[in-house]
């Protein structure tokens, strides 16, 4: 019941790159991506991520003022966010599986995420949360309550479609400095822009921005717990500690540094709870008021929480699980993809126009496919006549408890979509 993988992401480094700043910022080169799972019509995208790479800086040269087609601002956005990526150990013994069913060595986890990749990589941006730090090539590797996972989830997460992930969490320091900079320097190599833990002081004190065709995106990265872990009193920049005011200053920076769109997202909330929490709701509530933020999105509570709109914005309270294997309760296998279109209203002003939500299942007992640990699209599922009765009831017992919890702070009723099946929208 597997789909067909889509042809390998092409990209291609291009001439261009940010001019230097007073404090000596440079930028990553400039990608580009074949928007579309298979569909070698779709326009290319143009991202630049705007962050100083680690080590010395090199001269670089302001780009053209004149934009190419591919630069030009589109008057609609797409965004699409998912919730936790968390690699128990099964899930390494999965990716080892099919890597060796591919007649390969080591750990491929693309497959993990095969039945969404058409739902990711179609969106102008794609935004993961990597909630752990990744080990050397060949281990150790340590699962919880201290994780180092294999490294081989990067790379995966970049051919799935992922542009970029949110990495504060309270695993961020599971491995100390190394643990991060072993992290963020794959990330590099992949392509991936991150934000949310750093490598140097440098790093850390400037906003990631990524430009999506034209458009300048902030991806902001904050966590309020780092699982009783310090940060060193001489390395706090190592990860970003959640406090509003420091939260609000970086949309601030970021919002002065040409970001259109700023995207904050938070490692908060109450573990296992379908509910936001008062300081959830207090800090959504806050960070929404302010005109340098657009979109909340949540994280770490494992569980689906609401969606809810705060003054024309939108908080995704909680996203729940995107990969994980936490088979204690039928809610952390329940998870949700965010859908966010943003359209131009105003010069450098956007609103977001739709919210949608797309229920997953992290299918962990091979239901699915003969054996295999899958993440699932429910509405791709239950749009599929072949299924089994039993998934199909598993499937919409899933869908139920998702609905439920998106809509109860009123979601429904201000526009959320909650898609039911691959036609409903």
């Amino acid at each position: 019941m597997m789909t067909l993988r889509p042809a390998p992401l092409t990209i291609v480094p291009l001439l261009c790159c940010l001019a230097l700043s007073a404090s000596g910022t440079t930028g990553h080169a400039t990608l580009t991506k074949r928007g579309g799972t298979g569909n070698t019509d779709a326009p290319t995208q143009q991202r630049l991520t705007e962050r100083p790479p680690e080590g010395n800086s090199p001269t670089v040269t302001a780009p053209s003022t004149s934009p190419s087609p591919d630069h030009r601002e589109s008057p609609e956005i797409t965004v699409v966010a998912a919730g936790d990526v968390l690699l128990h150990n099964a899930l390494w013994a999965q990716a080892t599986a099919d890597a060796k069913a591919a007649g390969r060595s080591g750990y491929d986890f693309r497959p993990l995420f095969s039945e969404v990749e058409s739902i990711i990589s179609s969106a102008d941006l794609a935004i993961c949360h990597l909630e752990t730090v990744v080990g050397p090539s060949g281990g150790p590797f340590s699962g919880y309550p201290r994780f180092v996972v294999p490294p081989q989830i990067i790379p995966a997460l970049k051919q799935v479609g992922y542009d970029g992930c949110s990495t504060a969490s309270n695993h961020s320091l599971d491995d100390g400095e190394r643990g991060i900079r072993r992290t963020l320097t794959a990330m590099d190599a992949a392509g991936l822009a991150h934000s949310g833990t750093a490598r140097s002081a440098a790093e850390a004190a400037h906003p990631t921005i990524v430009t999506v065709r034209g458009v300048r995106i902030a991806l902001l990265s904050y966590t309020f717990s780092f699982n009783g872990l310090r940060l060193p009193s001489d390395q706090a920049w190592l990860a970003n500690d959640l406090g509003a005011d420091a939260l609000l200053d970086e949309a601030k920076r970021a919002r002065a540094a040409g970001a259109e769109i700023v995207i904050a997202s938070v490692h908060w909330g109450v573990e296992y709870s379908q509910t936001a929490s008062p300081a959830q709701t207090k800090l959504a509530k806050r960070f929404l008021a302010s005109p340098n933020i657009d979109l909340v999105l949540g994280h770490h509570a494992h569980v689906v929480q609401p969606f809810e709109r705060i003054g024309g914005k939108w908080v995704v309270y909680s996203m729940g699980n995107h990969v994980a294997r936490q088979p204690q309760r039928e809610t952390t296998q329940d998870g949700v993809i965010a859908k966010m279109t943003f359209r131009r209203v105003a010069d450098r002003q956007w609103r977001t126009i739709t919210a949608e939500g797309i229920p997953t299942r992290m299918d962990l007992f091979g239901v699915y496919d003969a054996g295999a640990m899958r993440l699932v699209s429910i509405p791709a599922v239950l749009s599929d006549r072949s299924i089994s009765p039993y998934l199909r009831h598993v499937c919409n017992l899933s869908l139920d408890r998702t609905k439920a919890a998106l809509t109860a702070r009123g979601a429904a009723s201000d526009g959320l979509i909650i898609r039911q099946s691959q036609t409903s929208r």
